[in-house]
């Protein structure tokens, strides 16, 4: 695919790694921390998950310290997040698998992270590309649209198109791909009525799917 390298390249220029929360946790890395702020990410801003997860691992930040936590108390620290009921069981699961079947530590394959319930392809793949550096694609809303309105594929769900992504995406664009094209998602090429008249990749993109723009 032809547009592949001067996109990543305009893209890589444009967006600074560093500006989302889980981002900012490669720099000291904490696997547990990462998969929780993973976790209260979900259908939520990012802005949401950083008060959410300051106000948790304030209080706690392992799986013991977690599990022990009133399950009320636990909703109040993370109600910022949204959806934040059905995300405090989560949470007290995942921390209870770890404790009984990991000794308490994050695991560092995408088998064992997809064999706790709660824990899909996506977060899998963020534990392991931010907290071990593993070189795999986290695929969101943003990373699997984006890619198919460029016209670099042609696919129905994520897991496709992180299947089509490794076969042509080259692997020096791995590691910042999902900070680049979430930020990118959000502020310019949106879902409804994306920003193309400010956007610095439109010489590239031929809008595949785009009814409407600004």
């Amino acid at each position: 695919m032809k547009t592949i390298k001067p996109i990543m390249e305009i893209l890589s220029k444009h967006y600074n790694k560093d500006r989302t929360t889980l981002n900012r946790m490669r720099k000291n890395p904490d696997a547990f921390k990462i998969l929780i702020s993973c976790l209260l990410s979900l259908r939520t801003q990012d802005k949401n998950t950083e008060i959410s997860s300051k106000r948790l691992f304030a209080v706690a930040d392992t799986p013991k310290e977690i599990l022990k936590l009133p399950i009320k108390k636990l909703e109040k620290l993370i109600f910022s997040s949204g959806h934040y009921r059905k995300k405090a069981r989560t949470l007290k699961h995942v921390s209870k698998v770890l404790i009984e079947q990991f000794n308490s530590r994050v695991p560092e394959t995408r088998e064992e992270l997809m064999s706790i319930k709660g824990i899909g392809p996506k977060t899998a793949n963020i534990v392991l590309a931010f907290a071990f550096g593993k070189k795999v694609l986290p695929i969101d809303t943003h990373c699997h649209r984006i890619p198919n309105r460029l016209g670099w594929i042609k696919t129905k769900t994520p897991e496709q198109t992180e299947s089509e992504l490794n076969r042509i995406l080259p692997k020096k664009y791995w590691v910042n791909f999902n900070s680049i094209f979430v930020q990118f998602g959000k502020t310019i090429c949106q879902p409804v009525s994306p920003k193309c008249s400010i956007c610095p990749i439109n010489q590239y993109c031929p809008r595949i799917g785009v009814i409407r723009s600004r």
